[in-house]
């Protein structure tokens, strides 16, 4: 009795084994499939609608029904073939316009600005310049530095900042040096400038009542629509474009109205700067 109970024992052991490896599968496809649905519920709902990052693997979109599209660009686009660029078709369109950037801080000036920005309107593009906001430094001085490197002629799009970091401010103190710039760059160009930023950063420092009466750029990326519910002007709905005439990604935007719409807010009155 004693053997044949032995023997039973024996045989319920190897059952065990047996079950073993595939209690280890199931537990390693479980794992699998919570980083899966982890990954893709972080990315939609909270990289996509809000971030600046690059979300992985994501196809660019070309939202419908919009027909003006542009391109912003800097140094890091290194030289660009303005032909090809103005031949290029994205998303059904040919680019329309550009946004280069010119300054940043209180001395730092883009190398390539010179170069992109008499190209562009060389060209038949319609052009437009803008400065990097930084938090650690005056925004007087900063909207300074701008107007000497910066020279904007009639037909050119109105003056851009774009504020995308708080460093160490407070909201208050951002807001105080931000307006300080736009007050001061409006005075000169005669039109408010444009201010870019973020889905989230707008909404969470410059959605204050004293910026209702400035145009808005929104970078909200990877999205079929902008769901940022205030008036807005251009949608930056990209970083991965891929656009003719230039190595590398590029942002692509839209324009929020036709054609004949964006050549209405063009400068058509430069006013000196005292």
């Amino acid at each position: 009795m004693a053997e044949k109970k032995g023997k039973k024992q024996k045989k319920k052991s190897n059952a065990k084994k047996g079950n073993f490896p595939v209690v280890i599968i199931l537990v390693v496809l479980g794992v699998a499939l919570a980083i899966g649905l982890y990954s893709y519920v972080f990315q939609r709902y909270v990289l996509s609608p809000y971030s600046r990052f690059r979300a992985s693997h994501s196809e660019v979109r070309y939202p419908d029904g919009y027909s003006v599209r542009g391109i912003d660009i800097s140094r890091y686009q290194g030289a660009i073939d303005w032909q090809k660029v103005k031949d290029a078709m994205v998303g059904g369109s040919t680019i329309q316009f550009v946004f280069i950037k010119a300054t940043e801080g209180v001395t730092i000036f883009d190398p390539h600005f010179n170069d992109n920005f008499y190209k562009v309107r060389e060209h038949g593009l319609l052009r437009g310049a803008y400065h990097f906001f930084t938090p650690s430094e005056n925004g007087e001085k900063q909207a300074a530095h701008f107007l000497r490197q910066v020279h904007l002629e009639e037909g050119d799009l109105p003056p851009v900042l774009d504020v995308e970091e708080i460093g160490r401010l407070s909201g208050k103190q951002l807001r105080k040096e931000v307006l300080d710039w736009l007050k001061i760059v409006e005075a000169h160009y005669g039109v408010k400038p444009i201010i870019y930023s973020g889905y989230s950063f707008k909404k969470s420092y410059l959605n204050t009542p004293e910026f209702n009466d400035y145009p808005f750029w929104i970078a909200h990326y990877y999205r079929e629509k902008l769901t940022y519910s205030g008036n807005w002007m251009f949608w930056q709905h990209t970083d991965l474009g891929d656009v003719e005439g230039i190595n590398g990604d590029v942002d692509l935007n839209i324009f929020n109205g036709t054609i004949e719409d964006l050549n209405a807010i063009t400068i058509d009155n430069i006013k000196e700067y005292n």
